[in-house]
């Protein structure tokens, strides 16, 4: 019986020193207000000069198939499938979406030169049903005939 008692006597103790009060949290000092005299100068913006090199010229998708899609401008596309389901700019790029009911084609133009109009470089094509990757020069193809 005295062993019980001290052994829970012991733990008791084990246990309290494990305990104790929180330290203190001290707050960090307010930051200087810049007034005249404390020695703090306000941080500058950054200021970052515009981009005035021309972008990389594009790399050009070459497939057979594509002929007459790669290298031709907007207009040219819009002649061929009608008016693209979507017409979408990002930065120096443009993507047309042309679809039918075999398939989906994502047309991607870049201006090949400054100043020059954009030109189609790269097509990706895919069924409308299940978004499946599909032959690009058949998509072509099947978007014509519409």
């Amino acid at each position: 019986m005295a062993s019980r008692t001290l052994l829970a006597l012991l733990l008791a103790t084990a246990l309290s020193a494990c305990g104790g009060t929180p330290a203190a949290v001290k707050s960090a000092p307010a930051k200087p207000t810049g007034q005249a005299g404390s020695g703090f100068t306000p941080a500058r913006p950054v200021v970052r000069s515009p981009i005035t090199a021309p972008p990389p010229a594009a790399k050009v998708q070459v497939l057979p198939g594509l002929e007459g899609v790669i290298g031709v401008g907007p207009a040219e596309l819009t002649r061929q499938f009608g008016s693209p389901r979507l017409d979408v700019v990002e930065g120096d790029a443009r993507k047309l979406q042309f679809s039918g009911p075999a398939c989906v084609l994502d047309v991607y133009l870049y201006p090949q030169e400054r100043g020059r109009e954009m030109q189609a470089t790269y097509v990706d094509a895919r069924r409308a049903s299940d978004g499946q990757e599909v032959d690009r020069a058949a998509c072509v193809s099947a978007l014509r005939k519409r």
